[in-house]
């Protein structure tokens, strides 16, 4: 439905009777949430790049935009890293007017698309609804209402450019595609400055594009967003290694009055057992970036993956999912997730889980790999797996796992993807003089402005935080964008 559309079917009665009753529902704040429709779960578990999460319709958008309660002080603003201007796109959702809703968005978002599909909503924006606060209910779909927005956009082919100041002639350098790096990038441009991107891979997105497949965040919504930016005057240089290809000192010498390092974590961890170098054996960051940007699924592909019968994930956070859910893709006939703790400590989404679950994947909580051995040919055949039972909480608050003494079981697997964490890219943090690691390898930065201490080098996303979600290296970047900004004009 067309935003003219939608207006001439509000001139109808049938229409307007409608409307009546939803005014009459919001002030009772009994209107039912709207649910997401989604691909049949069979079907989608042997499909690669087919979006799970189908959108929102029309008519669904705007009357799940009609919940909202026009609150005089809107918390859900509270549980938003970049600032997004909630109620003001959610209600020009609920009058009709779809661009203006996508408008309102890029104000401070670059990448509302992609937010509207994994960000954790429920963990920020939609936890701080009064529906949660005060009535004890659903919380309006924020996420799917961000997602319907800028899809609605994209679709109608009228997809805008934010305002732009004019330009300054300052270069910016951003190391890293990834959403610290586009954030960055996009708020820079907005100011007026000359802003490069420089990333190491062949394609533009950082994670976005080698961290989740399509089937739960489509490259080509990465690309249109990525578009946009360079329309903007966001330059991209792929292939090239800052610190090797060319270093800090190049930059300046290149006339570089700021740098955004967004080099994120891509060094995966180990847990360091026996057997776990046995062939089979490889860290999520590895099988992921070479199923979505290698063509590794492709036999004819120059570095194919491993399609396992028999396949455990080490992990469980939104990456195992996306790891488990792949292999399934892929043709695991049993693909199962390993985790130490219970299910209500996984950290990965609720939405992540549910999918999974649907789609056939055994969950084995209260377990932990204590060894792998292989065969004669030395590739994995069966891991040992620790039986759990949860104690005291850590220093995160969650109870710690702790063995059961004399409790264990052996699996049989051909494949295991270990997705336990990872660390931050090294290269920054050993080639830029004078900046401050912590113990963890991250960059130490000013926590109100991402500032190192090289006066001219800010930094974000997962270099400073270690792993984190999209949106809060989102906020990283366009923290540091305002706080450069600030610095150079000073």
């Amino acid at each position: 439905m067309t935003e003219q559309e939608y207006i001439q079917a509000r001139r109808s009665e049938p229409w307007r009777e409608e409307l009546r009753k939803t005014i009459k529902a919001k002030e009772r704040g009994d209107i039912p949430r709207v649910h997401m429709p989604e691909l049949d779960p069979e079907y989608r578990s042997h499909s690669l790049k087919e979006e799970v999460n189908l959108g929102l319709s029309a008519e669904q958008a705007v009357k799940e935009a009609a919940r909202c309660l026009d609150c005089a002080n809107p918390t859900c603003m509270e549980g938003c890293p970049v600032g997004i201007q909630i109620p003001s796109f959610v209600k020009n959702i609920e009058r009709g007017e779809f661009l203006e809703a996508a408008k309102v968005l890029k104000e401070t978002s670059a990448l509302p698309a992609v937010c509207g599909r994994v960000c954790p909503q429920e963990k920020q924006c939609e936890a701080k609804c009064i529906y949660i606060q005060k009535m004890k209910r659903e919380p309006v779909a924020i996420g799917y209402l961000e997602r319907f927005a800028a899809d609605y956009e994209r679709e109608s082919g009228q997809v805008a450019v934010p305002e732009l100041a004019p330009a300054n002639g300052m270069k910016i350098a951003v190391v890293g595609s990834g959403p610290a790096g586009l954030s960055f990038a996009g708020d820079m441009a907005k100011l007026g400055y000359d802003v490069t991107v420089f990333e190491a891979l062949h394609e533009i997105g950082g994670v976005l594009k080698y961290g989740i497949p399509e089937f739960r965040l489509p490259n080509e919504i990465v690309d249109v967003e990525i578009n946009v930016l360079r329309r903007m005057g966001v330059k991209f240089i792929n292939n090239c290694i800052v610190g090797k290809t060319i270093s800090y000192e190049d930059l300046h010498a290149e006339g570089f009055k700021g740098i955004f390092a967004a080099s994120g974590a891509g060094l995966p961890n180990f847990m360091n057992i026996p057997g776990e170098n046995l062939i089979g054996i490889m860290s999520s960051n590895e099988f992921l970036t070479r199923v979505n940007l290698m063509d590794a699924s492709n036999d004819e592909s120059d570095t194919p993956v491993q399609k396992g019968k028999r396949v455990a994930v080490v992990g469980a956070g939104n990456t195992a999912m996306d790891s488990v859910r792949t292999a399934k893709r892929l043709g695991a006939e049993r693909a199962m997730i390993v985790y130490r703790r219970s299910e209500e400590e996984m950290p990965a989404r609720l939405e992540e889980v549910k999918h999974a679950k649907e789609e056939g994947i055994e969950f084995h909580t209260l377990h932990n790999p204590i060894c792998y051995e292989g065969d004669e040919k030395g590739h994995v055949q069966r891991m040992q797996l620790q039986k759990m039972e949860l104690g005291e909480p850590d220093a995160s608050g969650r109870r710690k796992p702790v063995p059961i003494e004399g409790a264990t079981e052996w699996f049989d697997v051909d494949e295991v993807i270990v997705s336990v964490g990872v660390s931050p890219n090294p290269l920054i943090p050993s080639t830029f003089k004078g900046l401050q690691i912590s113990k963890w390898g991250t960059i130490i930065v000013n926590q109100e402005t991402m500032q190192s201490d090289l006066p001219d080098v800010y930094a974000g996303g997962d270099i400073v935080r270690g792993g984190a979600t999209v949106i809060l290296a989102m906020g990283d970047g366009r923290k540091a964008a305002a706080a450069m900004d600030k610095a150079l004009k000073a």
